[in-house]
């Protein structure tokens, strides 16, 4: 109770010297609160990244392997040379992979390329076009919002028919219904019997939206007679997806004719390389802000120090008039204690209502908003500069004797 007591009389001292010294309280938190934006929009630009990052390889799919010539992330030139010595992948080799799996749900072949789409008097430029069969609906992580999607036997067969993107559909269609019109696919007529959701960018490098999808055997009839083909395979479950990876590589070197002492001559991508590499350079991003963010919130502890130290000298007189009435040692620190973690706090609200302004901006780049977790540190963070940077200049004052510090002038 009497600790509460002093807590609150030394909260009301370091108020009135607030109040009494707003100019020199106001400059002295400047470095705070550079320190507290910088780690409330580095915190909650990290937070849209990592939301915005997530959301764009959610089309990758958790659970879906990539077998193709290179990998995504190649470390090295030399591995680039070996890379580029792969042979390619033939649609047979899919076919034959899909036949001997026995641990994937789907396999489905992809192929792409780009050709100009027009329907009527309107054309589209940059859509790409996709060569895949019916298994593309579970590999590809696409959902069918109009219409349907190819069927086995459209992809195997000669008929002429094609799935759109959101965006193609939009673009092309733009008040009436898709299905059942025929567009133009580099020159070729395609009849419309589906329009997949949509699904957004990916990594804001293109659209998903932008597509449209072709049976396999039209794609290599009409773009591509012999493709290097992308192998997409959804394993049975998440939990089986490492045995599938195995199973997939075992499978495809027997198929490609691999001898034993030889290394793989293909790669098998998936979604979790793509969250490992942004991890690392969201962790570097994060060292580098945090960094800053450390030089100015020592900065401003300095100066909340050093202020502390000009108040405890201008108020030596006060302190010994207080210790000869009776007030112990602990009710100096905590008087002092206040009046510094009362200077970091301001600095904090300062930093934030400067930070929550900018923080909208950054939403009209990525999906970020200024979380409460975000508040919170940013304010436990200046609470924690307070109290250190007051502690020493709050001992000193505490310590000093009555007697010595009546006599001050």
């Amino acid at each position: 109770m009497r600790f509460a007591n002093e807590l609150v009389e030394g909260l009301r001292i370091a108020g009135d010297a607030l109040r009494a010294n707003k100019m020199r309280a106001a400059l002295t938190t400047l470095g705070v609160v550079i320190g507290i934006v910088t780690v409330t929009l580095m915190g909650t630009a990290i937070q849209g990244l990592n939301r915005g990052f997530l959301q764009s390889i959610a089309s990758l799919g958790a659970d879906v392997l990539y077998v193709q010539r290179f990998g995504w992330f190649i470390d090295s030139h030399e591995e680039w040379i070996r890379a580029q010595r792969h042979r390619e992948i033939s649609l047979a080799q899919v076919k034959e992979l899909a036949r001997q799996l026995t641990l994937a749900r789907a396999v489905a072949p992809y192929v792409d390329t780009e050709q100009p789409v027009k329907y009527r008097g309107r054309n589209a430029n940059g859509v790409r076009i996709v060569g895949t069969t019916d298994q593309f609906l579970f590999t590809g992580g696409v959902s069918v919002a109009d219409g349907r999607f190819i069927t086995a036997s459209e992809a195997e067969g000669g008929r002429p028919v094609c799935v759109i993107g959101a965006a193609t559909a939009t673009n092309l269609f733009r008040l009436e219904t898709p299905l059942g019109k025929r567009l133009h696919v580099g020159g070729y007529a395609f009849e419309v019997v589906g329009v997949l959701e949509k699904q957004g960018d990916f990594l804001g490098a293109f659209s998903l939206d932008n597509q449209v999808v072709i049976p396999i055997r039209q794609f290599t009839i009409l773009f591509w007679h012999d493709p290097d083909c992308v192998i997409q395979v959804k394993a049975r479950s998440l939990d089986l997806l490492e045995d599938a990876k195995e199973e997939v590589r075992g499978v495809l070197r027997k198929i490609r004719h691999v001898r034993p002492e030889d290394e793989d001559d293909f790669a098998i991508n998936q979604q979790e390389q793509f969250i490992q590499t942004f991890h690392k350079v969201a962790g570097t991003i994060a060292t580098v802000g945090l960094f800053i963010t450390g030089l100015a919130l020592f900065v401003g502890g300095i100066g909340i120090m050093n202020i502390m130290f000009v108040s405890v000298a201008e108020r030596t007189r006060e302190i010994g008039i207080r210790k000869a009435i009776g007030a112990k040692r602990r009710a100096i620190l905590v008087q002092f204690l206040a009046e510094a973690t009362a200077i970091g706090l301001l600095g904090g609200f300062l930093g934030l209502a400067l930070a929550w302004p900018l923080t909208l901006v950054l939403t009209r780049f990525m999906p970020a908003t200024m979380s409460p977790l975000v508040v919170g540190i940013a304010l436990l963070v200046t609470l924690i500069t307070g109290v250190l940077a007051g502690f020493f200049p709050a001992w000193r004052a505490a310590r000093m004797n009555p007697v010595d510090a009546l006599r001050n002038e």
